[in-house]
C-alpha cells in the first residue's frame, strides 16, 4: 500500500505540472469522493499508450530528420510513460562539491530559483509537451584515489540522498541518481540503491566517462561502457519496474566520444525503461553540435539529451550557452536537458 501511495503522488504531479501548462490557474486534481486509489492505479498502469500519438510525438521530435534515422525503431513503453510527453530540464551536481554542477554549488533556495527560470524558459520556447524539473543528483562518485576497497568510487550517504530527494519533492520534481563506477561495476553499485529507484519518480544515469575497464584511475583517461553493460542497467530497472508496479523508469547514458559507448546497436530499450543518449561535452556551440551530430545523431538508440555546462562552455565564448530555441532546431530535439 506505501508504494501504491508513493506512486498515487508522483502521478500526481505529473498531471498537475501538465494542467498548469494549459492554465495559469488549475482547478483541484482529485475529488477524493469520487476517485479511488484503485481507479487511478489501474487507469496509469493497466492501460496501454496510444501508439498513433506516441508516433506523432516522435516524429515531431525527429524534426523532419530525412536521414532514415529517426524516429529510432524501438519499442512502445509502458502506459504513464515520462517520454516524448515531457521534457525534462534537471539540475546536477553533488551537495560535497562545488564544483560538479549548478547542484551543489549554489545555496538550495538560489539553485531551485535559477532552474524554475529555465523551466520557463523551456516552456515558453516549447508548448508542445509539458517541461517538468529534475534534481540530477552524482549518488556514487569516481575517485582519483584507491579507496577503502581500491574501486575508485566513493558511495554518498543514504541520508544526503535524502536530501535531495526532499528538495525534489517540495518542487514536483523528479530524481535522477547517477552512477560513476570507478574500478567497479554497475552490478555492483546499482543494487546499492534499490530502495530508491523503487520510488516511481526515481530515476538513473550512467557515466561511461568514469568506468575504467584498465589500470588507470578515473580521470586519466575516458572510460567506457558496451551496449552489454547498458543492458545490464536497462534490465536492473525494468526488473523493479514490473516487481513494484511502477511506471516507465528512465535512464540516462551520457556520451560524448565514440569509444565512451560501444555496440550502440546492441542497446535494448524496454516497454519498462526510456533509454536518454545525453550529450555531455562541453565547449564552443560548434564543437557541442558536432559531437551531438557525431555520437547522438548518427548512432540512434531511442531518445537524445543535451548538457549545458554554465562555466566551461562559456569559458572565452562570446556566445554563451545554446538557447532552448536553438537546441530545439536540433534533429532530433533533444527531450532531456542537463545544466551543470
Amino acid at each position: 500500500m506505501k508504494q501504491v501511495l508513493v506512486l498515487l503522488l508522483f502521478l500526481a504531479v505529473v498531471l498537475l505540472v501538465g494542467s498548469c501548462e494549459k492554465a495559469r490557474t488549475a482547478p483541484a486534481l482529485v475529488n477524493k469522493e469520487t476517485v479511488t486509489v484503485d481507479s487511478v492505479v489501474k487507469k496509469y498502469l493497466n492501460t496501454s499508450i496510444d501508439t498513433a500519438d506516441y508516433k506523432l510525438r516522435l516524429r515531431a521530435l525527429s524534426n523532419k530528420d530525412a536521414s532514415g534515422r529517426w524516429p529510432a525503431k524501438t519499442v512502445y513503453p509502458l502506459g504513464g510513460a515520462i517520454l516524448p510527453y515531457h521534457r525534462i530540464i534537471a539540475f546536477y551536481g553533488n551537495l560535497y562539491s562545488k564544483h560538479m554542477g549548478v547542484l551543489g554549488e549554489l545555496p538550495k533556495k538560489q539553485m531551485l530559483q535559477k532552474l524554475q527560470s529555465e523551466i520557463s524558459r523551456w516552456r515558453r520556447a516549447d508548448a508542445s509537451v509539458i517541461t517538468i524539473p529534475a534534481l540530477h543528483y552524482i549518488a556514487i562518485t569516481a575517485q582519483n584515489t584507491h579507496g577503502k576497497n581500491d574501486l575508485h568510487r566513493l558511495r554518498m550517504p543514504h541520508h544526503q540522498i535524502d536530501i535531495v530527494v526532499g528538495w525534489a519533492k517540495e518542487i514536483n520534481g523528479l530524481i535522477f541518481l547517477d552512477v560513476q563506477v570507478g574500478h567497479s561495476t554497475l552490478e555492483n553499485e546499482l543494487p546499492t540503491l534499490t530502495k530508491y529507484l523503487q520510488l516511481p519518480f526515481v530515476h538513473l544515469g550512467i557515466d561511461p566517462e568514469f568506468s575504467m575497464k584498465n589500470e588507470n584511475p578515473p580521470g586519466a583517461t575516458i572510460g567506457t561502457y558496451s551496449a552489454k553493460d547498458i543492458n545490464y542497467a536497462i534490465e536492473f530497472l525494468a526488473k523493479i519496474v514490473r516487481e513494484n508496479h511502477l511506471p516507465p523508469k528512465v535512464l540516462i547514458v551520457h556520451r560524448f566520444t565514440q569509444n565512451m559507448v560501444t555496440d550502440y546497436q546492441k542497446i535494448k530499450p524496454l516497454p519498462e525503461v526510456q533509454v536518454v543518449m545525453n550529450m555531455d561535452g562541453f565547449g564552443n556551440k560548434t564543437l557541442k553540435k558536432s559531437t551531438y551530430h557525431d555520437y547522438i545523431f548518427k548512432e540512434p538508440v531511442q531518445f537524445t539529451g543535451f548538457k549545458l555546462f554554465y562555466k566551461n562552455d562559456t569559458k572565452g565564448n562570446s556566445a554563451g550557452l545554446y538557447s532552448p530555441e536553438e537546441l530545439l532546431r536540433f534533429k532530433p530535439k533533444p527531450i532531456y536537458i542537463q545544466y551543470q
